[in-house]
């Protein structure tokens, strides 16, 4: 009898450990990886010619191969003015994304920088080189051009879409010398992900083999616009949502350094889960942070990137005038 009962408890006692080992396993998937701070570095550009410097540095540092049209691009009026604008483009396109509404901006009196993301920008879209993205690679991005932008603006302002979000969202928590953030559906999370799955999805794609798929599988390589890469990475994907979480983090420590905020929704994309957005805005917000959102309207159909006006269906007439709007709030 007491044997049978010592061997009741064994098994009792296994079936403990393994639910006790499942639930620990799932929770540690559920726990995002590597999402600790990553420090700044800042070494703001005393004046102009320092901060023009620091581009030919930027120059200097990007890979053979480049797109002359996507290497950093820097449209100034010949000294500090009073406003200085980063543009920040999104994980496979490039500055060219930006350059009309960098031509605008400039226009208005704005100095603009409009600097490729890192292993970005070639001339060859069907490069892979992308895929060697990491989230401390978009924390330097984020720290050289805060850099430059100090030397060429009395106010910085920093304005960025999807991993350019994520990347402009980090420089917001981080970094005071930014006056205002314009931080356009960041990519710290997906649409086909649901929110609890989020940061699973990410420790098991940084776990597998990397794979590079289309954006779009039924057009490929002639998926417009034309000087955008049209494949992604699935590790260079997680690396972003990486730096979403370390921002999330942080965000619910601490108010963001950034003078002033504005966090822009479209509530008709299709890629980015703007739940996570709103996580991320309702930390912010439990911090008093100076901060305000905007949201683009279903009805108007606006595909993921606004920004670009060679994108189909692009309805810039709308948007531009809405960000330079919120630009001078």
């Amino acid at each position: 009898m007491a044997q049978k009962q010592r061997h009741g408890m064994q098994k009792w006692s296994m079936l403990f450990l393994i639910c006790g080992l499942l639930v620990a396993i799932v929770l540690i998937l559920l726990t995002p990886w590597q999402s600790g701070h990553i420090h700044p570095h800042s070494h703001p550009a005393q004046n102009y010619n320092e901060a023009l410097q620091l581009v030919e540095l930027l120059r200097a540092d990007e890979p053979q191969g480049m797109n002359p049209l996507n290497r950093a691009q820097l449209m100034t009026h010949g000294k500090k003015t009073d406003r200085a604008i980063i543009l920040v483009h999104g994980y496979t396109s490039d500055p060219q994304q930006f350059q009309e509404l960098g031509k605008r901006l400039y226009a208005l009196g704005y100095n603009v920088i409009i600097a490729p993301l890192p292993h970005h920008g070639l001339a060859d879209r069907m490069s892979d080189a992308h895929a060697r993205l990491t989230a401390e690679e978009l924390v330097d991005y984020a720290n050289r051009t805060v850099d430059i932008g100090h030397g060429l603006g009395e106010k910085v302002i920093m304005m960025g879409i999807s991993a350019g979000g994520v990347t402009t969202a980090w420089a917001a928590q981080n970094r005071s010398d930014i006056d205002l953030a314009i931080i356009i559906s960041p990519a710290v999370g997906f649409k086909q992900v649901p929110t609890p799955l989020t940061a699973a999805a990410m420790n098991i794609y940084t776990l597998l083999p990397d794979a590079l798929e289309w954006w779009d599988p039924v057009l490929k390589e002639k998926v417009l616009p034309e000087h955008a890469g049209p494949l992604y990475s699935r590790h260079a994907l997680s690396q972003i949502l990486r730096l979403g979480f370390v921002v999330q983090r942080e965000a619910a420590l601490e108010t963001p350094a950034a003078k002033k905020m504005v966090i822009v929704f479209n509530a008709n994309d299709l890629m980015i889960n703007n739940e996570m957005t709103m996580k991320m805005v309702n930390l912010w917000k439990a911090h008093h942070a100076s901060l305000t959102t905007f949201e683009f309207p279903a009805s108007l159909k606006l595909g993921h990137d606004i920004i670009d006006p060679a994108q189909p269906n692009q309805r810039v007439d709308i948007v531009y005038p809405q960000l330079l709007e919120l630009l001078n709030q």
